[in-house]
């Protein structure tokens, strides 16, 4: 269906029907009603002088938001994708860095930092608020972040009970069971929760090969969460978090084809059917904790933050992702255990307004035991296995803050500066042996590095009048650098790489006329020496520097209530991302787009909600080309701009909702993730058409 009928249908399903939804009656048309916690400071979005987005409870039902990377793709400028190599982010230009494990894009629940690529999807089970603070973070959070912090705040228990349990099951047997429940166990000292998110899905690609599951992308998790409050006096609080998670993934959401194959090639049709003969698994264990003591002084809080967290990873994978008969019985092998500990001390003014201020100081000591880490090939008829095994250690201690000074009435100056200092070193055998054969290590690496550094903050925001603010800032971003996890040889700078830099410029303005809401924001970021991914012959890959590259763009918010029944949202960014000076040795890419970044995007959504009971909406989403990076061509390879659109109708009574919806109903085809390696190109899809049906009982 090509986009312009799409776009025409969307609109008539989303206003032919009637909808309902009381609570929609209350909602505000006006900013000043949004107050959020992203600065670690109750105050109002519009004294917030950065680009933020703040998604509510209902808005995350209403849209059938169940992921950190649906939240993401709600977000202008954001763009994140599934692959092979775990949850990758792209932001503003900046990627997920494929050796440090980390995000650009640093996920907060209940205290706890999620970055690694692996481990990047906490369960939205038990939420109040999503805010999404877009730009460095690194002077009021602990763990920094280059491009954005996502702060998921989670309910609270109160002297009352409170709950909901919510159903769903939809194509390829996808089933899912959410739940919360909040209260107290002694009235207005002691309360608890415990939430769970369950789901289960059989995929949309099917395995032809004889005697395997022909279930071939089923995966199923279960993630659970409780917590214990304490408030021994009214100044006192005590929270402690427990978090058991697991997840098996089979497959990909994809296919593998010749590494020659460019993206505009790929056919989702041709993955639906795929024949691969050795079975691939990805198992994912998470065991975490956190401890919390808040204590309110007369003009100030003091808080103490301390989690520790057990991050596994067990995948074996098909050799050459397919049934080639030269490679039967061969395998892939990522076993992985992370471990880590943080402590954060901060302390806080009370204020929402005037003076405020935060400090702190964080810690951090994570333990890398990675491998077996490798594959098995076929080298003249010798089955052979190259191994890597190594433990890295990292630590990182801070000391940030930021201050909020109001002068002449209407403006405001914040500054803010984080020292840090990370230390890492690794131990690494790479080996080189016969399937089955044990020797000793073809070669040994060690090396140790230390990188300091200081990241300033200045923003200055002007209140126009009571409905309108706008602000200027200036901030450093920084990606810590580290060790590739191959190594061939000794040679120390071929096996690391240096931390990644950002100086990032923005302006932008926030306000409410009528029955709207308006947020824009203009940004440029010049980056040095920043994280890019190549490919040797032998099929390693390696993160290595270009030495600059910019990103520039606009993007803008605008939420529309023309009565108490309709409502109209939209998020558009446009992206301006290339590399400026970026040699790989076999290839310059000087002047060309940064991978994985969209030229633009746009969210368009349209709901009507009656008292009646009855409700629904359309969101239609637009991504511009995006590039991949064709390590085999060395080229960027385009993928055009598509379409997809998500609808929902339903019916609400009393604490009961019923609903039905279809994600991406026009059944768009399109890439999320594509890398070459090794005579192989691993392509990832987005999902096609999904519908299904679901109950909500809230309490």
């Amino acid at each position: 269906m090509n986009k312009p009928i799409s776009l025409i249908l969307a609109s008539l399903i989303c206003t032919s029907v009637a909808y309902a939804h009381s609570e929609h009656e209350k909602k505000s048309t006006n900013l000043d009603s949004i107050t959020v916690t992203a600065n670690k400071i109750e105050e109002n979005i519009k004294d917030v002088p950065q680009s933020i987005t703040v998604l509510d409870e209902t808005t995350l039902q209403e849209k059938g938001i169940k992921t950190v990377i649906d939240v993401i793709n709600q977000v202008p400028g954001m763009y994140a994708a599934n692959s092979t190599s775990g949850t990758y982010i792209n932001f503003r230009g900046l990627n997920t860095s494929l050796f440090t494990n980390n995000n650009p894009v640093v996920v907060y629940i209940n205290g706890i930092p999620m970055a690694n690529r692996y481990n990047f999807n906490p369960a939205l089970a038990n939420v109040q608020r999503v805010e999404v603070l877009r730009g460095p973070q690194g002077t009021l959070y602990g763990k920094d972040a280059i491009g954005a912090v996502i702060n998921i705040v989670t309910k609270e228990a109160n002297n009352y009970y409170n709950g909901s349990l919510n159903l769903e099951y939809g194509s390829n047997n996808y089933n899912l069971a959410n739940f919360y429940i909040n209260g107290p166990i002694i009235k207005d000292r002691l309360f608890w929760g415990l939430n769970g998110n369950f789901q289960k899905d059989d995929g949309w690609i099917k395995n032809t090969y004889p005697g395997m599951n022909d279930h071939a992308n089923r995966q199923n998790s279960r993630k659970v969460n409780t917590y214990f409050l304490y408030k021994p006096t009214d100044r006192l609080s005590l929270k402690l978090n427990l978090t058991d998670e697991h997840e098996k993934r089979h497959w990909s959401d994809g296919y593998s084809q010749s590494d020659q194959i460019d993206v505009s090639d790929a056919n989702r049709d041709d993955a639906e059917y795929f024949s691969f003969d050795v079975p691939t698994v990805e198992i994912l264990d998470t065991q975490a904790q956190s401890f919390q003591a808040k204590y309110a002084f007369n003009n100030f809080d003091f808080s103490s933050l301390t989690t520790h967290k057990k991050f596994n990873i067990d995948g074996e994978y098909d050799a050459d992702y397919s049934d080639n008969p030269a490679f039967k019985e061969l395998y892939q092998m990522n076993k992985s255990e992370t471990k880590s500990w943080t402590q954060e001390f901060r302390l806080s003014s009370t204020n929402s307004e005037d003076f405020r201020w935060v400090a702190g100081l964080y810690f951090e000591d994570e333990k890398l035991n990675n491998g077996p880490y490798g594959m098995q090939f076929n080298m003249m008829g010798t089955k052979m296995v190259q191994d890597a095994q190594s433990i890295t250690n990292s630590k990182t201690q801070a000391l940030f803050g930021q201050v909020t000074i109001p002068f002449y009435e209407d403006f405001e100056l914040t500054l803010g500066g984080r020292y840090q200092r990370i230390k890492k070193d690794i131990d690494l055998d790479m080996y080189m042996l016969p399937v089955g054969v044990s020797g000793p290590a073809m070669n040994h690496f060690n090396d140790e590095k230390t990188w300091n550094t200081f990241l300033p903050k200045l923003a200055l925001s002007y209140k126009i009048n009571e409905d309108w603010t706008t602000y200027t800032s200036i901030s450093k971003g920084y990606m810590p650098g580290g060790f590739n996890y191959f190594a061939m040889n000794n040679d120390k700078d071929a096996n690391s790489f240096e931390a990644q830099k950002s100086t990032n410029y923005e302006i932008g303005l926030k306000g409410s006329f009528e029955k709207t809401d308006l947020t824009l924001s203009i940004f440029r970021m010049d980056i040095k020496d920043i994280h890019v991914y190549k490919s040797l012959s032998t099929s390693i890959w390696l993160t290595d520097n270009a030495k600059k590259a910019y990103s520039q763009g606009v993007e803008l918010e605008i939420n529309h209530y023309p009565n108490s029944n309709w409502e109209l949202t939209s998020a558009f960014g446009f992206t301006d991302a290339k590399y400026k000076q970026y040699d790989a040795g076999d290839a310059k890419y000087d002047d060309e787009k940064i991978q994985l970044t969209p030229e633009y995007t746009a969210r368009v959504g349209v709901g009507y909600f009656n008292p009646s009971g009855f409700y629904s909406r359309a969101d239609i989403n637009l991504q511009g080309p995006t590039y991949f990076f064709h390590d085999s061509k060395n080229k960027m390879d385009k993928q055009d701009s598509y379409i997809t659109t998500n609808v929902k109708f339903g019916y609400k009574y009393k604490d009961w909702d019923f609903y039905a919806y279809a994600n991406n109903i026009f059944d768009e085809k399109y890439v999320t993730a594509f890398d070459t390696a090794g005579g192989m190109s691993r392509i990832t899809f987005g999902d096609p058409r999904k519908i299904g049906v679901g109950l909500r009982y809230s309490f």
